[in-house]
């Protein structure tokens, strides 16, 4: 028996325990918490890729299992972590609290079509579903964090968290390009995808160097570089058109 082979899938399902953790978490009450679970599972959900190529333990099990483990971290519990924090900082808003909930449908719709798109196997069409979900927990995390924040003050209206699940769930299921952050060997380094790509790992680990050295709020940090991730691919796509 090949133990091996069970790895990536192990990892996989480690990635959906931490998920549905995460659920449970937000439905105590505690999103912090929450968002340090759906790391945890960006973390398995990198891994099981990794050791799924370095043991070449490829299977047709392996690919579905991903999918929903990633449905439920990263597509459930961000849209739950937007539910819950708006039920509490604007209860006033009724039914509005629930447009959070697009997210789980966008998601759901974004990973059937990657898994079904041969478009997407270097780079994606549309912003990709951790992504996502690093942008809904970072932002929850530090709203959460820091009552006397801008954003706080934002979220406690009725507009701006449908209207980041709206925009988010656009994103999702567009056809935008947008680049991996995974470099593979063999990619194609003399096209503008993969030079953004670059540039963008060096300044996720700048921004690592000052939140370790400069003690700054690593949450907001986060949320940022995930944004400057969708600003540099729709400014891509703008002057590449020209």
């Amino acid at each position: 028996m090949n133990i091996t082979r069970h790895i990536p899938n192990t990892i996989t399902s480690m990635n959906l325990l931490c998920g549905v953790l995460g659920v449970i978490c937000v439905f105590s009450g505690e999103s912090d918490t929450a968002f340090l679970l759906m790391l945890l599972a960006a973390v398995c959900d990198f891994f099981d890729g990794f050791s799924a190529r370095a043991l070449k333990a490829y299977s047709a099990i392996g690919k579905e299992l991903d999918s929903l483990a990633d449905l439920v971290s990263f597509g459930l519990l961000p849209s739950l972590m937007l539910h819950r924090m708006m039920t509490v900082l604007s209860p006033e808003a009724g039914l509005l609290c629930y447009l959070p909930l697009l997210i789980v449908v966008a998601s759901a719709l974004r990973l059937a079509k990657f898994n079904t798109d041969d478009r997407q196997s270097e780079n994606f069409l549309g912003l990709a579903t951790p992504a996502c979900a690093m942008i809904c927990g970072s932002m929850t995390y530090y709203i959460m964090k820091d009552s006397d924040s801008f954003l706080t003050v934002w979220a406690s209206g009725r507009i701006f968290i449908p209207l980041v699940s709206i925009m988010l769930s656009a994103l999702m299921v567009c056809e935008l390009p947008m680049f991996s952050m995974k470099v593979r060997k063999g990619s194609q380094k003399n096209t503008p995808l993969y030079r953004m790509r670059i540039s963008f790992i060096g300044t996720m680990v700048v921004s690592a160097v000052l939140v370790l050295l400069l003690g700054l709020n690593w949450s907001m940090i986060v949320l940022l570089v995930f944004v400057l991730y969708i600003i540099i691919n729709v400014i891509g796509v703008l002057t590449t058109k020209k």
